[in-house]
């Protein structure tokens, strides 16, 4: 038998970073994942319930890594926060590293996500890249608790989850991202991931949001 392979034409040279109004940039990566998070996941992908499993197994160690008190009380409430809601990790088709530079301009479609890390999950739970995005530039406008609001303000309204739990998965993202680092050796935590979780703490309470 033989097989062929479709391949789309894509501009690489043009991704949702290109776009200086973040709320349009913003705007139009949360409907992408919206259609992404439509249907549930197929079956046999790895789910964020296992996910959660091992990165709760992993925090003791992690915690004695960490150099300031301040960093391990943050680690511990972002574990806490994955601990009240890991028993319903949801099923849905998650992209797992949808950002702005994730987003070519295509022919078939104005914009079109690329490479994916498949999950099976909760959509609170890939909104870090998102929030994450043109970070060097977030940090330069000098407002950047403002600024990280309003991306999780609108990617939770357009995805309409409720705030709660996706601070929640967000501060889990935040873990997952914290244990990476430790395990390569960091002692402190990443200050964008500080500077995430204090503009959604500051506003919204996590996590038990059903």
């Amino acid at each position: 038998m033989s097989s062929s392979m479709l391949l789309e034409r894509l501009d690489g040279a043009r991704t949702l970073a290109s776009i200086n109004d973040d709320d349009v940039a913003m705007s139009t990566l949360a409907e992408l994942h919206t259609r992404l998070v439509a249907v549930p996941a197929p079956q046999g992908l790895r789910s964020l319930g296992d996910i959660a499993s091992e990165m709760l197994e992993q925090v003791p160690q992690a915690l004695k890594r960490l150099a300031d008190p301040a960093d391990r009380r943050l680690l511990r409430s972002w574990a806490s926060a994955v601990a009240e809601l890991a028993g319903e990790p949801g099923d849905r088709m998650l992209h797992w590293d949808l950002h702005y530079g994730n987003v070519l301009a295509a022919r078939r479609e104005p914009w079109v996500a690329i490479d994916p890390e498949p999950l099976a999950g909760d959509p609170g739970f890939d909104l870090w890249p998102a929030l994450d995005s043109r970070w060097d530039d977030v940090v330069a406008k000098g407002d950047t608790l403002r600024i990280v609001r309003r991306r999780f303000d609108l990617l939770t309204d357009v995805l309409g989850l409720d705030r709660a739990r996706a601070t929640g998965w967000t501060l889990g993202r935040l873990l997952q991202n914290s244990l990476w680092d430790i395990d390569d050796g960091e002692c402190r935590l990443a200050r964008s991931s500080v500077a995430i979780a204090e503009s959604l703490l500051n506003r919204c309470p996590p996590p038990n949001g059903r």
